[in-house]
């Protein structure tokens, strides 16, 4: 059963990636004939101005695609604005890998999308159609690909079976046909190799800072809940520890007392260390895993929370406390910023990404420069190579998506 529920999600998701891929496809093949009718005016001298606006258009269709492959997958980075002249463009390797692209997916793209979305339209088409098919008569013929006479129920049912055999093609051919459909993005859409290189060590610079950066920001907040917090009870501990030292031979219920508010001050002085120490690495992802300390967060969680996890195998303790810290900081932002009636928080892992979905229904127009928690959010995913987009219109809903690199 759970084979099958994986299938039919694989199934589901493809069918997204191959529409969003068959919108790129139809971008691609009308920059593609714009594109061959402003080399044919250029025969005639006459189409040179046009040339910038059309090096524009493929890049803008190219960054288009880069960013849908992005979020299915690995990140594939914009390499920027386009040449204007016709002779730097030509030299430009990046214009001639999108070109190839262009070419490529206005074909393999479209044929992909089209059949991709034609199979499961033609299953709910055939399943449902022993439901309707006396609305037609058997002049007029089945729908689709049928081509026997339908005079009866049964004739109808045979047309229902049909449409399984689509569904399971649907469900089958599916993710083969989306990565079909993403090959020619993936192949030519990167960096070249030598540019790739350079291009990933300034991310990893970029990255590095990053980590060090939420490094110091953690260090300062570990030194700051320790010095508001715990250091300021352990001072008192030993406040009332000297006052009940000097008050026991004079007044040993007095004394008594005393000791008792040391207790309670002590008591709460290790509760506050559990806290900081949950903070670095919280225990209950040991204890309980990934999915147990996010079920704990959400039904503790004062909004009402509806939690889904995916996650079949482990990852590194350290991608594991990320996602922890970024449902905790989400939820605390939802609770105090929000004023949302509840929450949906969703973790996956695909294709060596651990996915981080949170989405309330409040009031949005969430903003990182306003120090609501999302800043310290970004800085500790990218710190591990990771992206955090933010979505969170004026009426909501708010709706935060994190991709931590967690191996295959």
């Amino acid at each position: 059963m759970a084979y099958l529920r994986g299938r039919f999600r694989a199934a589901v998701d493809a069918l997204e990636h191959l529409v969003g891929g068959l919108g790129t496809a139809l971008l691609a093949l009308g920059a593609l004939l714009w594109a061959v009718v402003v080399a044919l005016i250029c025969l005639t001298g006459l189409g040179q101005r046009l040339v910038p606006g059309v090096l524009r258009m493929l890049r803008s269709v190219a960054d288009r695609e880069r960013a849908r492959l992005s979020r299915w997958g690995t990140p594939i980075p914009p390499p920027g604005p386009v040449q204007e002249g016709l002779r730097e463009a030509a030299r430009d390797p990046f214009v001639r890998r999108e070109v190839g692209w262009v070419a490529l997916h206005s074909v393999i793209g479209l044929l992909a999308g089209l059949v991709g979305l034609a199979l499961p339209l033609y299953a709910l088409q055939d399943i449902t159609f022993p439901l309707w098919y006396r609305l037609i008569s058997p002049e007029d013929g089945a729908p689709g690909v049928v081509w026997w006479r339908i005079d009866g129920l049964s004739e109808a049912l045979l047309v229902g079976l049909l449409g399984v055999v689509w569904l399971v093609a649907a469900i089958g051919f599916g993710p083969a046909l989306a990565r079909v459909q993403a090959w020619p993005g993936r192949l030519l859409l990167p960096p070249p190799p030598g540019i790739d290189l350079s291009l990933r060590v300034a991310t990893l610079t970029a990255t590095r800072a990053a980590a060090l950066d939420a490094h110091a920001l953690e260090l300062r907040r570990i030194e700051r809940s320790l010095h508001d917090g715990t250091q300021n009870r352990l001072v008192a501990v030993n406040v009332l520890l000297g006052a009940a030292r000097r008050a026991v031979r004079r007044d040993p219920d007095r004394a008594d007392e005393i000791l008792g508010q040391a207790q309670d001050a002590a008591e709460q002085a290790l509760g506050e260390l559990r806290t900081v120490v949950r903070g670095i690495l919280p225990p209950v992802l040991d204890d309980r895993g990934l999915a147990g300390a996010l079920a704990g967060l959400a039904g503790s969680c004062p909004v009402p929370c509806r939690l889904t996890v995916d996650v079949a195998v482990r990852c590194a303790a350290s991608v594991e406390a990320t996602a922890y810290f970024v449902v905790a900081e989400a939820l605390t932002n939802v609770v105090r910023h929000s004023g949302a009636s509840r929450v949906d928080a969703a973790v996956r892992r695909e294709q060596g990404l651990l996915l981080v979905t949170v989405e309330d229904d409040g009031r949005g127009d969430a903003d990182e420069a306003h120090g609501s928690g999302l800043t310290g959010i970004r800085r500790r995913v990218e710190a591990y190579d990771g992206r955090m987009t933010l979505t969170s219109p004026s009426g909501g809903p708010t709706r935060m998506h994190v991709e931590l690199p967690c191996g295959s």
